[in-house]
């Protein structure tokens, strides 16, 4: 896959001069409101977004998914909505952004979000896109179309995780498994349960990722609240949320298991209630919030109860 980097650019220029439901929803992102809550050695920042109601309100459940049209399939996209080929994928502007770039990249057939078969893609995506990160949402873990496989890019320096992790790394990671052209870390100390994988080259990376893919769908593995809910192949796919960037010849790819779709302030009624639905952005450290009373009242320790909710100890 050759570097995509010029051509997704050129992409998203035109898209915002051309496609008025993305170039109103990228504007919309220079007004967005941001706070961040101090957790001593980082932080979590909280964003109002309100165009990003389409996806936290998202209906993801077996009926709604059979009922509706797959957004993400050639034949049902916007007529406005262009692409750059990406081999078995497309790169898509996403209109409902989070990021400064923001892209969605489904494969090119229409298969289920899963991450197994395909984990070498991320990689190789990574390569191609070096300026920018690939990330992952389960098909239970913030994906807005779990019945087709897609991935995610965005503006490279924009997740806190990526960052902290750089920064924090010689205090915080505890090297766990090592070998001549991988090793793995946990991320400790951080609210939520982190692994990363640095690799030199993608069948290493691959061969660490399936050992912490096989470990979460053992029978040994913590038992995750929502595990059976999702079949791929016949087997249990683990809730899992991925971040992946490429950089001097080496990968980071940032794997961070889940126990919960969607913490119960999701769904309470009255002031209880906050509209947040982790998702990969959540997980690395931004908390996208569609409704502005919920961004006004939602503090410091409601973020700690989300990420202990949603994130696998």
């Amino acid at each position: 896959m050759n570097k995509l980097n010029s051509k997704i650019t050129e992409l998203l220029h035109e898209q915002l001069s051309n496609w008025e439901l993305a170039r109103t929803n990228f504007e919309g992102l220079k007004t967005v409101r941001t706070k961040s809550f101090d957790f001593g050695d980082f932080e979590v920042k909280v964003q109002f977004n309100p165009a990003r109601i389409v996806s936290s309100g998202a209906k993801v459940d077996a009926k709604t998914i059979a009922e509706r049209k797959c957004f993400l399939c050639t034949e049902n996209r916007p007529a406005e909505q262009n692409s750059v080929d990406a081999d078995d994928y497309l790169v898509l502007v996403n209109p409902f952004p989070i990021f400064p770039e923001h892209f969605t990249i489904p494969r090119k057939e229409h298969v289920d979000q899963q991450i197994k078969l395909y984990f070498s893609d991320m990689l190789e995506l990574a390569e191609a896109l070096d300026d920018y990160l690939i990330f992952y949402n389960g098909p239970r873990c913030g994906a807005s179309a779990p019945d087709h496989m897609h991935f995610q890019a965005g503006t490279k320096d924009f997740l806190p995780l990526v960052n902290d992790y750089k920064r924090l790394k010689d205090t915080h990671a505890q090297l766990l498994v090592e070998s001549e052209n991988f090793q793995l870390f946990n991320f400790n100390g951080y609210l939520r349960t982190v692994y990363c994988i640095e690799s030199t080259d993608v069948e290493s990376a691959k061969d660490a990722f399936e050992k912490l893919y096989t470990y979460f769908t053992s029978p040994s593995a913590p038992l995750l609240e929502e595990r059976g809910e999702i079949e791929v192949g016949g087997e249990v796919e683990p809730m899992l949320n991925i971040v992946c960037t490429f950089k001097d010849g080496k990968w980071f790819t940032f794997v961070l298991p889940r126990k919960t779709f969607r913490p119960w302030q999701y769904s309470a009624e009255g002031e209880q209630q906050l509209l947040v639905s982790p998702a990969t952005v959540e997980m690395c450290g931004i908390f996208i919030t569609p409704i502005e009373a919920h961004f006004e009242k939602i503090t410091k320790e409601d973020v700690e109860s989300i990420l202990e909710q949603a994130s696998l100890a």
